[in-house]
């Protein structure tokens, strides 16, 4: 078992960071392309998620994003303190967004969860949200065999 914490800004820049620092965390559990595409992504959705609606944009608060791994499964949380939301079922909605007026499409949420073997979301409005994601990997030759 491995664990990481980071706790940063939240900054349009850190996503990057993110990114890349689950990546590495998750190289020694050998992750196919795909595996390690799908991870990119989902952090990527999640921290931006974290910036964008969660402090509008603005730096103005904290992210947190922990990391563990027990064999092959990677567990990874996203939190922010920020505005929250109101009515979670609604924002799991394929397409819904609450900013149409930035070419927001609205996918992030359904994205985490294609590309991730479990997926949650908790969040209360003026708290924050935090989403949960996890990826068993191997599940590809297992499902091809």
């Amino acid at each position: 078992m491995n664990e990481m914490y980071l706790k940063f800004p939240s900054l349009s820049e850190n996503e990057v960071f993110a990114r890349n620092a689950v990546a590495a965390f998750v190289l020694p559990l050998n992750p196919t392309l795909t595996e390690l595409s799908d991870v990119k992504t989902a952090v990527s959705e999640a921290v931006t998620n974290a910036i964008v609606h969660g402090y509008g944009g603005a730096a103005e608060g904290w992210i947190e994003l922990k990391c563990r791994t027990d064999g092959d499964l990677l567990e990874i949380e996203v939190a922010d303190r920020g505005r929250g939301i109101e009515d979670v079922a609604r924002a799991l909605t394929p397409f819904f967004t609450t900013l149409p007026g930035e070419e927001r499409s609205g996918m992030g949420f359904t994205i985490m969860q294609t590309f991730m073997s479990g997926f949650s979301v908790s969040s209360a409005p003026g708290e924050g949200t935090r989403v949960k994601m996890s990826k068993r990997f191997g599940e590809l030759e297992a499902n091809a065999g």
